[in-house]
């Protein structure tokens, strides 16, 4: 029986996957997160209205849900660090601060359940959260786990602040088990990746998506154009590594949407959502939806992009294409054969006008395509792959096209 022992314990160390396939964010996970919006404004004295508290989080509950954003898919509103109070309590367990979640999170999952929608919270694998709240060191991971099951928590997004590179080796892996042992699904989200630089040979992206369902590989996303646009780089620069990793029920994550906020023009709204789209990201908004604007609302709730982002193929698109003039094509391969396209211009002039065919772009000889503009809406019409065609591309803009196949000419 020693034997046998042993064998069962080689093969479960051996399939990890056993451990997380949980059977959750089968397509990318959607929401609304309040970390780059509202970071760790805790001041509800000066600020009531934008401090983080269960005030802020009812009330985005509310936007999801009467907004329309449900219906489309946003369903977990997202609490990010700085919830907790200072300390644990007498029983080492993890409390919300009680003058600014007086209810406490059960009662807060509750609301947002009711509302048919799932509540996320963070955590942090370390002796602090980045914050400097009470992290989660290892010997403290399996009663936070039954603590956020406990509270009816749906997501866990765990950081990787004040610990060590063995901390984090142990510890991701142990939460994964320890979450699927509450019995209660619970989307998990890791920061792993990016506290080891993102790539092989420190980070083992077979191992991770037998353990997370989605992680950030990156730096923290901030509001401002040149933030999407280092982030977008080194996703696409790197896609030879993060692109075959991603898939159903494991995601990278590029971080948070910031359509909405302060620091992106129209255009590179429009920008940052089709290639969150076409890197099969998850869409996470981190934006006031209290007051968002109807342009910004427009692109967040654009069903065919939507769709698009939510394929159940769950591939992940790639760069095709790097112009000497700047522009730049991505393609995202969908289900039933059909493609998505993204047209995007780095150049900071005038409009530009692109000319192509679907055969420099390598589609296959011989097919007729039915082409739809992703932001427009309009059908184009049946385009061959030998055929010319332009689009016309504003300066950190995009063209987005959705690409269904006609058959044989």
């Amino acid at each position: 029986s020693g034997l046998a022992l042993a064998l069962a314990l080689a093969l479960a160390l051996a399939l990890p996957s056993v451990a997380l396939e949980n059977g959750l964010a089968r397509t990318p996970p959607m929401g609304w997160i309040s970390w780059e919006r509202f970071r760790c404004n805790v001041d509800c004295q000066a600020d009531p209205r934008n401090c983080i508290s269960e005030q802020l989080f009812f009330e985005m509950a509310d936007r999801l849900a009467e907004d329309g954003w449900r219906e489309l898919g946003y369903e977990y509103i997202n609490i990010d660090d700085c919830w907790s109070a200072k300390q644990r309590d007498a029983a080492g367990q993890l409390v919300p601060d009680p003058k600014r979640f007086p209810s406490g999170i059960k009662a807060l999952a509750d609301y947002i359940h009711a509302r048919g929608l799932k509540l996320g919270i963070y955590g942090d694998l370390g002796v602090f959260t980045c914050g400097g709240y009470p992290g989660t060191m290892l010997e403290h991971v399996k009663q936070d786990a039954q603590t956020f099951a406990a509270w009816g928590v749906d997501m866990l997004k765990l950081d990787g602040c004040y610990s060590t590179a063995e901390e984090q080796a142990k510890g991701y892996p142990e939460m994964a088990k320890a979450l699927n042992a509450t019995g209660h699904p619970i989307v998990y989200s890791c920061s792993w990746p990016a506290y080891q630089g993102g790539l092989p040979p420190k980070v083992n992206y077979t191992i991770l998506a037998e353990i997370c369902n989605l992680w950030r590989n990156y730096d923290d996303i901030q509001d401002s154009w040149d933030s999407v646009l280092s982030i977008m780089d080194w996703f696409f620069t790197n896609q030879d590594v993060l692109q075959p990793a991603a898939g159903p029920g494991h995601w990278n994550d590029p971080d948070m949407l910031i359509i909405g906020n302060f620091g992106l023009s129209y255009e590179q709204s429009r920008s940052q959502m089709a290639l969150w789209t076409v890197m099969a990201a998850p869409l996470f908004m981190s934006t006031d939806l209290r007051t968002i604007s109807p342009s910004a609302k427009e692109i967040l709730q654009n069903r065919l992009m939507i769709q698009i982002n939510q394929d159940p193929l769950g591939i992940q698109g790639c760069r095709i294409v790097k112009e000497k003039s700047h522009i730049e094509v991505f393609l995202r391969p969908l289900s039933q054969a059909a493609s998505a396209l993204v047209f995007f211009s780095r150049r900071t002039d005038m409009p530009f006008r692109y000319t192509t065919s679907l055969a420099k772009l390598h589609f296959p000889d011989d097919a007729v395509y039915e082409v739809q503009d992703v932001y427009i809406g309009k059908i184009i019409g049946a385009l061959k792959t030998a055929d010319n065609f332009s689009v016309i591309i504003n300066p950190s803009g995009v063209v987005m096209w959705y690409l269904r196949p006609q058959g044989a000419i």
